[in-house]
């Protein structure tokens, strides 16, 4: 039986104008463009990739821009946001950049003795900066200085429609109940390492439902090490009544999907095989990368899909 998960994977969202985004997550926060693929199950929307310099699980959000796309919604029975690790002493430097930038920011305040910097990206979507450890290292080409840089997640926030189904559902997946404050109950993931990898849960009864459409978390990932420990989460969440799917390909991971009883889609995806496998380092996200099933397509979708720019890459080279 397993007890425990080395803590989030990724997370993926729905944006609307996929120039917008790319501008957003490279130029103003520094994550690097790793991959540029489409969504495996609706080819003609692009589905993008930041991280760190090689996209290590942990550091990845993507997101399925849908030009014109409705916006949604963010309540219970969906991730509310999701958090950033960044240094103490960088506090400062990221208020005066995304205020400098025009981006929504509140005031930084503390929660659980750290610094919190909430602010939302171009599409209402938010987001978190919090004071933390991590053994990450951040991409040292991007457009924030290193020692500044973010460093992977910190966690996400779970506003959940049954925030006690949701919380056995994260024991089940070896989190630990590390502190509550009011309506927060904080979770920490016990084979992290080094790293924060927190989930909150929230417990907001009159808060509104959410609506997903663009400005909102479509999905949360946690890591796995391998596909035999994928199948054996699989048995394991079915055994306690979840419906999890078979096993799908997404070309640089493996991946499994269930619903968990709080509203909130949750997949658990393989560390590997990674975004090298089809790409060199020096060129991650360069090029439109396509599964083999959908190659026959690739003039079709070059000339439907909208152009985009990466920026970060075109100031590396």
């Amino acid at each position: 039986m397993i007890t425990e998960t080395p803590g989030l994977h990724h997370v993926t969202s729905i944006a609307s104008d996929p120039q917008r985004n790319v501008d957003f997550y490279t130029e103003v926060l520094g994550l690097r463009l790793v991959k540029r693929t489409v969504n495996f199950d609706d080819k003609y929307t692009y589905h993008l990739y930041y991280g760190d310099e090689v996209g290590n699980p942990g550091t990845v959000v993507t997101f399925f821009p849908f030009e014109g796309g409705r916006q949604g919604r963010v309540g219970r029975g969906q991730t509310s946001a999701t958090a950033f690790v960044v240094p103490e002493e960088s506090v400062d430097y990221w208020v005066d950049r995304l205020e400098s930038r025009d981006v929504d920011v509140d005031t930084p305040h503390t929660r659980f003795d750290e610094t919190v910097v909430p602010f939302r990206d171009h599409d209402g979507q938010p987001l978190e900066l919090v004071t933390g450890t991590s053994d990450i290292e951040p991409w040292d080409d991007g457009p924030v200085p290193v020692d500044n840089a973010i460093r992977g997640f910190h966690s996400v926030t779970l506003d959940s429609r049954n925030p006690e189904q949701t919380k056995a559902v994260l024991e089940t997946l070896g989190y630990e109940s590390t502190a509550q404050d009011g309506d927060r109950t904080r979770y920490r993931a016990s084979g992290n390492g080094n790293r924060d990898s927190f989930i909150d849960v929230l417990a907001r009864q009159d808060a509104p439902r959410s609506q997903q459409g663009v400005g909102t978390v479509h999905h949360v990932a946690f890591r796995t090490p391998d596909t035999q420990t994928q199948e054996e989460w699989r048995e394991q969440l079915s055994e306690i009544g979840l419906q999890v799917t078979p096993q799908k390909d997404r070309q640089y991971f493996k991946s499994i999907y269930f619903r968990e009883p709080g509203g909130i889609l949750f997949e658990i995806a393989t560390d590997g095989p990674g975004f090298t496998r089809d790409e060199s380092v020096s060129e991650l996200g360069a090029e439109l990368k396509l599964p083999p099933w959908l190659e026959y397509d690739r003039a079709m979708l070059e000339e439907r899909l909208p152009e985009i720019e990466p920026a970060s890459i075109l100031k590396m080279n």
